[in-house]
């Protein structure tokens, strides 16, 4: 039985670009949430505590240093607070001797970026400095300068505590989108076996197509397994689950190096079926087989750390798609059949390694099962 994404059966019943934004809001709601949270205490803390008038640099630093991404808030924290500084100081200097207008605002900008770029290469610190330049040329008070850097501060500083007190789940973001592009990858060898046996050509250039599309979804998996890893890092919550994280994280290479895989697969049937070159059943069963590979796969990793199916149970399944795999399947068909299996062959490695099999282990499952 097929183990499902949390909520997916309700999400498949909505056309496909409203799933898209529905999943997308999912996916962001803690963020959402942790930014609204932050960007109240800050705003609390520099008027209460520190009896600052309308701080509204600590709510918007607090945003920004969580932003819905959550990889890099250590960075984006740092840089936010540094361009605020820049700006504040640069905006300062020159309203208290030139005052404010059009000329002045462009010469903060200026300066202010400028200045930026030159210490630091990150993309938030001269965007930030040139706002807060702009806002303090603009909105001009009185001994405000010192108090808008501290309000800086504050929301940054908010922010970073809002994840070290109340994280996301590390792992939650990145065994998703994982998942989801395994179910792609599967849905892709199902749907191209059907379509091969059928001898529909369009409908495999249409595989094709689905398979080749999955290049921001790759992306997006990196980014919250790489964000996942510094939320293990900086809450103490989950330190007990780096290992874990670690593991996930270290699927990251064998899943993009399988779709690229399974993107020359389709590639090559596609131009076998566009030329009329029959492809050999023992290869078509091969490609239908890997569909319940990447299905096992999307199991593991969607299974709790002591669940099931575990790593021993997706390797055993991908071992026994191996031993089939065997290279007299194509010994008496033309070269383009016998490219086609070194390419599902080359695939299981990547597959064996989703596992947790290194590729040194793999390769040699590989050669023990077929040679």
């Amino acid at each position: 039985m097929r183990a499902r994404e949390p909520g997916s059966k309700a999400l498949r019943r909505l056309p496909p670009p409203l799933q898209r934004r529905v999943r997308r809001l999912l996916n962001s709601a803690v963020p959402i949430l942790q930014c609204a949270l932050a960007a109240a205490v800050a705003w609390w803390i520099a008027t209460v505590v520190f009896d600052h008038h309308s701080p509204f640099f600590a709510p918007i630093a607090a945003i920004i240093s969580l932003g819905l991404s959550l990889s890099k808030r250590w960075r984006r924290s740092a840089e936010l607070v540094g361009g605020v500084a820049i700006g504040v100081l640069i905006g300062d200097f020159l309203v208290q001797r030139f005052g404010s207008g059009a000329w002045q605002i462009a010469v903060a900008v200026l300066v202010a970026m400028s200045l930026a770029v030159f210490v630091d290469n990150g993309p938030i610190i001269p965007m930030q400095a040139a706002s807060s330049a702009v806002l303090v040329v603009a909105l001009p008070v009185s001994g405000a300068g010192p108090d808008r850097a501290i309000d800086a501060l504050i929301g940054g500083v908010v922010g970073i505590l809002i994840v070290v007190i109340l994280p996301t789940n590390p792992a939650h973001r990145a065994r998703l989108d994982a998942a989801r592009i395994l179910a792609t990858a599967r849905d892709t060898c199902a749907a191209l076996a059907t379509a091969v046996r059928a001898g529909d050509t369009a409908a495999i250039s249409d595989v094709h197509g689905q398979i080749s599309g999955l290049r921001g979804d790759l992306d997006e998996m990196r980014t919250d397994m790489r964000a996942g890893r510094e939320v293990s890092v900086m809450s103490p919550l989950y330190w007990g689950s780096r290992a874990r994280i670690a593991r996930i994280a270290a699927t990251a290479e064998p899943i993009d190096a399988a779709v690229r895989n399974l993107q020359v697969l389709t590639r090559r049937i596609d131009g076998m079926a566009a030329r009329g070159e029959p492809v050999p059943a023992p290869v078509v069963e091969l490609i239908a087989q890997l569909a319940d590979g990447y299905e096992i796969l999307r199991a593991f990793m969607l299974a709790p750390p002591t669940g099931q199916p575990d790593a021993a149970d997706a390797a055993r399944v991908l071992r026994g798609i191996v031993r089939q795999a065997r290279p007299e399947l194509v010994a008496a068909e033309d070269v383009t059949a016998a490219s086609t299996l070194a390419q599902i062959r080359s695939q299981l490695v990547d597959m064996m390694m989703i596992a947790g099999l290194s590729r040194t282990t793999a390769v040699a499952q590989l050669h023990r099962s077929t040679g």
